[in-house]
């Protein structure tokens, strides 16, 4: 039980004393606790055991971290109980026995490195359990058991997976207080969880009109992977109607898991941001985390949470807050192998139920997320000189090989990486990208000098004009082996080294201003600069 005391009480004083009294009581409790279980009371029989219960033990104190003197004295009253309880004769030992919902509703210094408590965790009703609960409770699927009844009854129970019977408890109280419909029941559910019923994955099918268009957005974006592409699209179908997961026990999995492998600047990364906006039409949707971020080896509580008594603990997980705070969303893994293993461990009960509790003890549900994991794996690896020390990396794969070749790598690192229950839980979603072949290097090369032009002349009312040949000199440099080993980032170099800086001497040198148009040539392997006015600029004009 919990007392506070606000200004109104002050205004009533026959309250204000009720009050202090009733606080008082509280720790007299405790003392007669403490002095039934130890020495202090001469009238205690060693022949017998004393057993004291305290039920919802967390409601004696308003938080463990902010404690007032009163609920310090307290747990410290219990504390010096169970550490001097009588145990003269093993068969009759005093017990405390505290029950509360989660470990860190009391006081961390209690139960840490206390050789005398023992902490028993009662596990969640399995599916057994939860039928034999809701056939008993839930009246509503008792009457009228009709064979779509009976559907929705089994999606219930399943739907209801990692729920306590006092959660079941409240959310038929949340059912009945609606008055909803048997066939809605799902609904209840998601509001429970999210506070929400709303299916954003139904209203996003709706703006997903065709898959040419689905298909058209995302190649606008991502050069030369149309077979990833078709992956994709096929997760995204799979989530919007709703059949993600249903082929197994658990219908509580997110709802589509994508491990996207190869080659560095192939469009990995590029191509999760794009199907965020796709689905969300805001890249801010995607929940993104550098997992070199995440290499030590305690990191995973910077992820999930520190346990009680730990730094951090009051802050949370960082993946767990995130989702929490938004249940639908785009959550991104970059360069998963990076991170320490432990943590791909903890990833396991989220790819398999779609949830995970956190170090506060509360249950994140990831059943509303779609997943992507990227990797280098299989591209190169770190070489170490045993008489140096130095580490070098080591080139796998090169553009000149085949595809076949580049996957079959890949999937030799990625097995050899991590086990085979966290393999198997990605199944045929392991998308191995293709280095960017000749066609699509010129498309990016396009796309790229196309955003210097309209931005130059949007923010400087500079015009950049090259000419073909000009093109043909970049396509060239650009489907060098070094600038195709890095993908769209080697070709955004090569732009950048080949043809910006001697533009930016050019423009600062020449003192190009507004107006200007600047042409762009191939003379003799290098770009040539010429000036022109736009006359449509000029006064006269």
């Amino acid at each position: 039980m919990i007392f506070g005391i606000s200004n109104k009480d002050f205004s009533d004083k026959t309250n204000l004393i009720k009050k202090i009294r009733n606080l008082n009581e509280i720790v007299d409790d405790s003392v007669q606790i403490r002095q039934s279980m130890t020495l202090e009371n001469p009238q205690n029989d060693n022949t017998k055991s004393t057993l004291n219960i305290v039920n919802f033990a967390s409601r004696y104190l308003n938080s463990p971290d902010s404690m007032q003197n009163i609920e310090i004295a307290f747990f410290q009253n219990l504390l010096y109980a169970s550490n001097y309880a009588i145990n003269n004769n093993p068969q009759y030992v005093n017990t405390l026995i505290l029950i509360v919902v989660k470990l860190n509703d009391i006081p961390a210094w209690f139960y840490i490195n206390n050789p005398n408590v023992r902490i028993i965790t009662i596990p969640n009703p399995d599916r057994c359990i939860r039928k034999e609960y809701i056939d008993n409770k839930y009246d509503c699927f008792t009457e009228k058991m009709t064979t779509d009844i009976e559907k929705v009854y089994f999606q219930f129970i399943d739907l209801t997976e990692g729920m306590k019977l006092l959660e079941l408890k409240e959310l038929q109280a949340l059912y009945e207080r609606n008055n909803t419909p048997v066939e809605e029941i799902g609904d209840v559910v998601a509001i429970y969880k999210y506070g929400f019923k709303e299916n954003k994955w139904a209203q996003i099918k709706g703006k997903l009109t065709t898959t040419k268009n689905m298909r058209g957005f995302i190649q606008e974006h991502i050069m030369g992977q149309d077979h990833i592409i078709d992956k994709i699209v096929q997760v995204i179908k799979r989530a919007v109607v709703g059949l993600s997961g249903l082929q197994h026990s658990s219908s509580s999995k997110p709802k589509g898991i994508i491990f996207l492998a190869g080659p560095t600047g192939t469009g990995k990364t590029e191509i999760v941001k794009t199907v965020t906006k796709l689905l969300f039409e805001d890249e801010k949707m995607l929940i993104r985390f550098d997992m070199s971020e995440y290499s030590a080896e305690h990191s995973d509580q910077k992820l999930f949470g520190a346990p009680p008594g730990y730094v951090g603990y009051d802050s949370g997980g960082q993946l767990t807050n995130a989702v929490k705070n938004n249940p639908f969303s785009v959550l991104l893994f970059d360069e998963i192998e990076k991170a320490h293993p432990k943590i791909m461990d903890k990833f396991l009960q989220i790819l398999e139920d779609g949830r995970m509790t956190d170090g506060q003890g509360n249950t994140i549900y990831f059943t509303e997320t779609l997943i992507f994991f990227t990797s280098n794996l299989g591209i190169s690896q770190e070489i170490t000189d045993p008489n140096t020390g130095l580490v070098t990396r080591e080139i796998l794969v090169k553009p000149s090989d085949a595809y076949d070749v580049i996957q079959e790598k890949v999937f030799k690192a990625i097995n050899d990486k991590y086990k085979p229950e966290v393999v198997n839980r990605f199944g045929e979603n392991i998308l191995v990208f293709k280095y960017i072949d000749v066609e699509s290097s010129k498309k990016i090369v396009n796309k790229q000098i196309q955003n210097i032009s309209v931005n130059y002349l949007k923010n400087n009312k500079i015009d950049l004009k090259l000419n073909q040949t000009a093109f043909e000199l970049l396509y060239k440099q650009c489907l060098e082996d070094k600038p195709r080993s890095n993908g769209g980032r080697g070709i955004g170099n090569v732009i950048e080294e080949q043809l910006l800086n001697p533009l930016a001497e050019y423009i600062f040198d020449e003192n190009i201003q507004e107006g200007d148009i600047i042409n762009v040539n191939d003379k003799n392997g290098k770009f040539d600069f010429t000036r022109s006015v736009d006359l449509r600029s000029t006064p006269n004009s």
